[in-house]
């Protein structure tokens, strides 16, 4: 499984309906997707919500996230990582 790097910002619509309900709906979307959350955080500043997922590939992450967005009115990034000692082996 490799690691996607999800950074969301929420609508002025979508703070109204922040909630742990609306949380676990996420996480369930995110599994049905074939994924699975290592980690999710609340951030203040530009970017409001960060969640370390895993995915087998770049089509269940794509499907995840445009899915939460529809689902929670909140625009996602997603982003491919990978850990820094295997970005060490790709560039030597």
């Amino acid at each position: 499984m490799a690691v996607y790097i999800m950074l969301g910002k929420y609508s002025p619509e979508s703070i109204s309906e922040i909630s742990a309900e609306r949380t676990e709906k996420a996480e369930a979307l995110i599994n049905d997707k074939g994924g699975k959350v290592k980690a999710g955080y609340a951030l203040l500043g530009e970017i409001d919500l960060v969640l370390i997922t895993e995915f087998r590939n770049t089509e269940q992450a794509m499907k995840a996230s445009v899915g939460l967005s529809k689902l929670l009115g909140i625009s996602f990034t997603t982003s491919p990582a990978v850990s820094m000692e295997e970005f060490d082996k790709l560039m030597e």
